[in-house]
This record gives C-alpha cells, sequence and structure tokens, in this order.
C-alpha cells in the first residue's frame, strides 16, 4: 500500500519558519516525483514546489522562490519543505503528492495529475 504522510504543520507567527516533511512508502522512491502543494481558504489547490527524486532537480513557483526549499532524503523516503520568512498569505492546508513526468525539465510545467496523495498538514501564520 503506498502512502505518503505529511507532518511539521503548525501556527507560526509572520517572519517564523516551519519545516515539513513528507514520509513516502509503498513505491520505488527514486523514480517517482514529489511536489508540495497547498491550498488555502477559499482558493484552489497550487503546486508550489517539487524535486524530481531521479536526478534531483527542484522547482518552485514564483511565490515561493527564495523562502522555501525542497529537499530529499533517499535514505529515508523522505521530502522536507523547509519554509522560512512565513507570511499570513502562506497559510493553508499542505499536501505532498507523487506523480512521474514526461521526460525532463520543469516538474511544475509538466505536472498533469498525481498518483498518491497524502491528507495534508495545516500551516497557519499569524500577522
Amino acid at each position: 500500500e503506498v502512502q505518503l504522510v505529511e507532518s511539521g504543520g503548525g501556527l507560526v507567527q509572520a517572519g517564523g519558519s516551519l519545516r515539513l516533511s513528507c514520509a513516502v512508502s509503498g513505491l520505488t522512491f527514486n523514480i517517482w516525483t514529489i511536489g508540495w502543494f497547498r491550498q488555502a481558504p477559499g482558493k484552489e489547490r497550487e503546486e508550489i514546489s517539487c524535486i524530481v527524486n531521479s536526478d534531483s532537480t527542484k522547482y518552485y513557483t514564483d511565490s515561493v522562490k527564495g523562502r522555501f526549499s525542497i529537499s530529499s532524503d533517499n535514505t529515508k523516503n523522505t521530502v522536507y519543505l523547509q519554509m522560512n520568512s512565513l507570511k499570513p498569505v502562506d497559510t493553508a492546508v499542505y499536501y505532498c503528492a507523487a506523480y512521474k513526468i514526461e521526460g525532463t525539465g520543469n516538474c511544475l510545467d509538466l505536472y498533469y495529475g498525481a498518483n498518491y496523495w497524502g491528507k495534508g498538514t495545516l500551516v497557519t501564520v499569524s500577522s
């Protein structure tokens, strides 16, 4: 059974930091792309970062570039999202998902749907 389990969410003041974890089991970790998505209240879910585990390339959407950092530990089958300089607009439920991409390039642009999803972890940033 494939499982993706997020952890690390919580309440933090603006300017603070959190590190989210996505523990993956039940699939061959290093051939999957893992994306971090978020859904703010009243908004659609958006992908904000992804890592292609086969070659360790990483991508970010403009809204988090320079503040968030994605990384992967293949020994633990875990992907992390380090979030710094958090803003109230970052408040959302954060999800990780596993998907495959065709070819090479920016996984944010090559995303056409995820095969597996975690249940999410809530991040609340207070002003």
